[in-house]
């Protein structure tokens, strides 16, 4: 019968207690706490809340006066933007933690070829998540405030409240780091078979334009910074077509893994 487990499933027999899920669970979530309480002490003896909000603060600050600085408006702001700051960035750095242990919670139920496809999209997509942030930080800031500073009369005196300077760029830096993934949506589309490779070829000029309409939701109304995000994803697009191009030369070999019904 179909429902009968095969001989060859290397997955018959593993099936474990739903309380011993629960504690997994459990175990798994509170290594991710522990992670990300150690990388809030690291990150609050150095560089400090202080040191974070300067840091992310030096491409607005270096097209203002030199003797500017961004103002807190909210009577607690001075402590709770900092806060918040230091929190996410500890998020941020333990991401690869994080994602093991959601891997390490999810892998015993996979199939040996399943979990070669998966662990490499999780690290993949970590690290194209810090590139987007980097990218963000280093680049589309720094060129999205010479545009926009460039516009204020001489009469005016550009202060940016904290708060909101902190918001609008932690949105950047979601947005890019959702928008970096373009090629792991891809490979899973490619591996789920919802899509084939000529699919996503005869798919790229309208893939163009979902990318610039996307940017111009997602980022300020600036010109700069909504090509600065709808290039690299184009680009990522076909990064994701020639990796899932890879995988479909495997998958072969990949589908010999599968258990065989008898």
């Amino acid at each position: 019968m179909a429902d009968t487990p095969s001989k060859d499933d290397e997955l018959a027999g593993t099936e474990q207690p739903f309380v011993q899920h629960l504690m997994e669970l459990r175990d798994r979530l509170l290594y991710c706490i522990y992670g990300l309480m150690l990388a809030v002490a690291v990150l609050a003896f150095w560089p400090g809340p202080n040191g974070l909000i300067d840091f992310i603060a030096r491409p607005i600050r270096a097209h203002m006066p030199p003797d500017a600085k961004l103002i807190a408006v909210g009577v607690f702001s001075p402590f709770f933007v900092p806060l918040k700051v230091l929190v996410l960035v500890a998020v941020l750095l333990t991401l690869p933690w994080l994602m093991y242990q959601i891997w390490m919670f999810i892998a015993p139920g996979l199939y040996r070829h399943e979990r070669l496809f998966a662990l490499p999209l999780i690290v993949f997509g970590s690290l194209l998540a810090y590139a987007g942030i980097a990218f963000v930080q280093f680049f589309v800031l720094d060129k999205m405030f010479a545009f926009i500073q460039g516009f204020t009369p001489a009469s005016v005196a550009a202060t940016p409240d904290i708060a909101s300077y902190v918001e609008a760029i932690l949105s950047l830096y979601l947005a890019f780091g959702v928008a970096f993934q373009v090629p792991i949506v891809v490979m899973l589309l490619v591996r789920l078979n919802m899509v084939t490779i000529a699919k996503l070829k005869s798919f790229r000029g309208y893939f163009i334009v979902v990318a610039f309409v996307v940017a111009a939701v997602v980022t300020p109304p600036d010109v700069l910074s909504q090509v600065a995000l709808a290039v690299p994803m184009c680009i990522l697009y076909e990064v994701g077509i020639l990796a899932a191009g890879w995988y479909a030369r495997g998958k072969p070999a990949d589908a010999e893994q599968e258990p065989k019904e008898t």
